[in-house]
């Protein structure tokens, strides 16, 4: 029960986090993703095969239901030219969808701290934080295409164009690296940051 739970909230927290970047395009001036009936609460306009499905299940088979299970939404579609502000619009697109999860896992770590609630209750509220801590902290790590390179790419000088461009061509292989070695080292900051937001101690 516990796994059909994590699923749906690791489902609902990445749509949420796909209609903020659309939502702040949108607000921007760039309604690609609203036109395209991406700001929408149905998961099946954001289910990507891979992310959304295999991905999860293979986590949950290989680690034999004990997690942390992982995945990911169809990305929104936005156009950085019908952004009314050019300097910022895009970076601000990309923050949107992270710290909206923060927002989100904030709440509910705050609401665990704070209201006497049934422990059942109190367990659906740690996963709803958790969890949208883990695909907060998971996108900006600086790997293309997550959340994280366009940050990092919007900070760094043109001297490292080729940089990017070396990042670019191999992302998809240090992206699996990363998420094969490095997805434990996001969930422990995950847990960290819940524990000093609700004072619990996760082990």
């Amino acid at each position: 029960m516990d796994t059909i739970f994590a699923l749906i909230i690791l489902l609902f927290s990445t749509v949420i986090h796909e209609i903020a970047h659309g939502s702040v395009a949108n607000l921007l001036g760039d309604s690609t993703a609203k036109n395209s009936g991406r700001l929408s609460l149905n998961p099946l306009k954001h289910l990507d095969p891979f992310g959304s499905i295999l991905l999860p299940l293979i986590l949950y088979i290989s680690t034999a239901g004990r997690g942390p299970i992982f995945g990911w939404a169809k990305p929104v579609p936005v156009n950085p030219f019908n952004l009314r502000d050019h300097k910022w619009g895009m970076l601000k697109v990309s923050v949107a969808g992270p710290l909206t999860n923060f927002l989100i896992a904030l709440i509910f770590g705050l609401l665990v701290r704070f209201l006497p609630s049934p422990s059942q209750l109190t367990g659906f509220f740690s996963l709803i934080s958790i969890y949208n801590l883990v695909w907060a902290l998971f996108n900006l790590i600086p790997i293309p295409p997550l959340d994280g390179s366009h940050v990092l790419f919007f900070f760094l000088p043109e001297k490292f164009r080729q940089f990017k461009e070396v990042l670019g061509q191999y992302s998809s292989i240090i992206l699996i690296l990363f998420i094969v070695f490095g997805l434990n080292f996001v969930y422990n900051a995950a847990i960290f940051i819940f524990s000093v937001i609700t004072g619990l101690k996760i082990y």
